[in-house]
């Protein structure tokens, strides 16, 4: 592929990745047609064939598969390139592109967003909700709220508050089966599970409760719609105190059942961290998110 540019080659790789034409081209702001062109102007360049049409998409020929390293090699260096260049912008006016869990976003950011751009009007905020893992090193993201220690090569990563978390159960649910005192009189009600998840089953299991997922009679993974479900009195669900106090539809149950905290981790690539509107954007988060929720002495 050493006649191919960068732009036919990262065609390639993202049809190869997302498996058709229409989410690579989403994924890279391109038409259908002009990825089309891109993959069929490097089989002609190769003589290779890469794609074989699938009922769920698009499969890489073998010999597509043996390129795929290389294509992967120069994303990482294109990414690399653009994240050196970024560097070196330290205007403090711009766009800083935030990436977090669509709990978090939907619950906890927008009122620190509120702040932040009511002090820096300059700085344009994109939020990006997504329960998946920004690659930073690509700049699907500048800043990353995750729930777990990140590990990327090439990020810094602050822990930077421990969410409390309960379970909950609705006031409507709780009136008809009543408030539970015992680990007895809460398996007794209805728990709304996860879908594919298996988290709700290991804590659980913690507990020396062990449950399967079909026990379950209501399951999804999304959050948010999660977290409705239980506000609809369909089952128990945990949720983070600072989002489960404030909600009048749910009550906090169960004390002697506690839950471990949700970590909050501040990420961003070293290269971006130290551009001043990053840098600012950070430590407002970095500050509002801690206050909010302090981390133990």
């Amino acid at each position: 592929m050493s006649n191919l540019d960068w732009t036919l080659a990262r065609s390639f790789l993202a049809v190869a990745e997302t498996g058709s034409l229409s989410a690579a081209a989403r994924r890279l702001g391109l038409s259908q047609p002009t990825l089309g062109r891109h993959i069929a102007e490097i089989e002609a360049t190769t003589g290779l064939s890469l794609f074989t049409r699938k009922p769920r998409g698009l499969e890489p020929t073998k010999a597509a598969a043996a390129l795929l390293p290389h294509a992967r090699a120069m994303a990482e260096a294109a990414a690399r390139l653009s994240l050196a260049a970024a560097s070196g912008d330290n205007a403090m006016t711009g766009t800083v592109r935030i990436t977090a869990s669509r709990v978090v976003a939907h619950h906890l950011l927008p009122p620190i967003i509120a702040d932040l751009r009511r002090a820096e009007p300059g700085i344009d905020i994109e939020l990006v909700p997504s329960d998946t893992s920004e690659n930073l090193l690509f700049r699907e993201a500048d800043i990353a709220l995750r729930m777990y220690r990140p590990t990327q090569d090439g990020t810094f990563a602050r822990h930077v508050a421990d969410l409390p978390s309960s379970l909950y159960a609705a006031r409507s649910l709780l009136d008809r089966y009543g408030r539970p005192s015992s680990v007895e009189d809460l398996l007794a009600l209805e728990f709304v599970g996860f879908d594919r998840d298996d988290l709700i089953l290991r804590l659980m299991a913690e507990f020396g409760i062990h449950k399967e997922r079909e026990d379950f009679p209501v399951r999804c993974d999304d959050q948010l719609v999660y977290w409705n479900l239980v506000r609809a009195g369909l089952g128990v669900g945990g949720m983070q105190c600072a989002i489960g106090d404030a909600d009048p539809l749910v009550e906090r149950i169960a004390p002697f059942v506690p839950l471990p905290p949700l970590q909050i981790w501040l990420a961003a690539s070293e290269a971006l961290r130290r551009t001043h509107r990053v840098r600012r954007v950070w430590d407002h988060l970095a500050r509002e998110i801690s206050a909010a929720s302090p981390l133990p002495a």
